[in-house]
C-alpha cells in the first residue's frame, strides 16, 4: 500500500477534509492569537483529529499558506507564524522558504528574534491593540 495513503488511513475516525478546512484552521489560529500563544504542529493536528505525521503536517502546511494569502488580502497579520515546532518554538522549513523579510538562518537567536517580533504583531492585532 502507498505509505501516504496508509498514513491517512491510520486515523480512520478523522475527517480528512479538516486538513484543508481554511475557515476552521484560521479560526483556531485566531483564537491562539487572542490568547497570545503559539501552537505546535502536533497540537494543531490534534485539534483537527489527527496524530502527528509528516504527510499530515505537509497537508496542513498547504492550508496554512492559503490562510496567509487570505490574511494578506484582508490586510491582517499572517497567522501561520504561530504554528511552530515543539522542540525550538520556530516554524518549520517550509514557512521560511521564499520569505523576503528575513534572510538569516532558520534556527538560532536571530530566527527566534524575528519570529518573536512577527508573533508579537499578531498577538497585538488579535488582542484588539491593532484594530
Amino acid at each position: 500500500m502507498d505509505p501516504i495513503l496508509e498514513d491517512f488511513l491510520s486515523d480512520p475516525a478523522a475527517d480528512l477534509s479538516a486538513l484543508h478546512d481554511v475557515a476552521r484552521i484560521k479560526a483556531l489560529l485566531e483564537n491562539c492569537a487572542r490568547e497570545g500563544r503559539a501552537i505546535s504542529y502536533s497540537e494543531l493536528l490534534l485539534n483537527l483529529g489527527f496524530r502527528f505525521t509528516r504527510p499530515k503536517m505537509r497537508a496542513v502546511c498547504k492550508t496554512l499558506d492559503r490562510i496567509d494569502a487570505l490574511t494578506a488580502q484582508e490586510g491582517t497579520p499572517a497567522l501561520a507564524v504561530l504554528v511552530v515546532r515543539e522542540g525550538d518554538g520556530l516554524p518549520g522549513q517550509g514557512w521560511w522558504t521564499g520569505r523576503t523579510d528575513y534572510q538569516g538562518q532558520w534556527t538560532g537567536p536571530d530566527a527566534e528574534a524575528h519570529i518573536a517580533k512577527l508573533q508579537a504583531a499578531v498577538f497585538a492585532y488579535w488582542k484588539g491593540l491593532g484594530r
